[in-house]
């Protein structure tokens, strides 16, 4: 394959990761110091330290899939390191989820106290979409497997 075929998918995973390098290095440190209702600031550091705390398995999924488009790019794309890769997004898919599932509570406390159910709505999409991802790695890790099995059946056979 051509080396600039997965380009635009590089160039995606570089702006999805910086916005929330941004995130982590500037605005959750601001948010922790200048708390908008000190009265319940108790209430948001935990959920300061999750976020913190999904951005190792995030950071760490958006490396693995830029492995996986090198792969792609050096034609070792079916291969079992794809494969361990895929599996490394599912497991950070996952463990994004619990961390988030585990926050619940807090998101729960700060909207019953601030009055906005929002808060909820966005814990539960980052959970949800968690889980698209990890059964979507899931499913792709399966296929690739697979499809490594066939090729190495039909290497052995020729």
């Amino acid at each position: 394959m051509k080396q600039g075929s997965t380009l635009f998918l590089r160039i995606a995973v570089i702006l999805i990761g910086a916005p929330v390098l941004g995130l982590c290095l500037f605005g959750i440190p601001w948010l922790a110091n200048n708390p908008v209702n000190p009265d319940y600031a108790h209430m948001l550091y935990p959920i300061l330290i999750i976020m913190y705390g999904t951005a190792i398995p995030f950071f760490t999924a958006l490396y693995q899939a830029f492995r996986l488009l090198n792969y792609i790019d050096t034609n070792i794309a079916f291969s079992n390191i794809s494969v361990r890769a895929l599996k490394m997004i599912k497991y950070c898919a996952v463990i994004i989820g619990i961390l988030y599932l585990v926050g619940m509570p807090f998101l729960y406390l700060i909207a019953e106290v601030d009055d906005a159910p929002g808060i909820i709505v966005i814990g539960l999409v980052i959970i949800f979409a968690s889980s698209v991802i990890a059964v979507f790695a899931a499913v792709l890790q399966k296929l690739l497997q697979e499809a490594i099995n066939i090729k190495s059946e039909n290497d052995l056979t020729v």
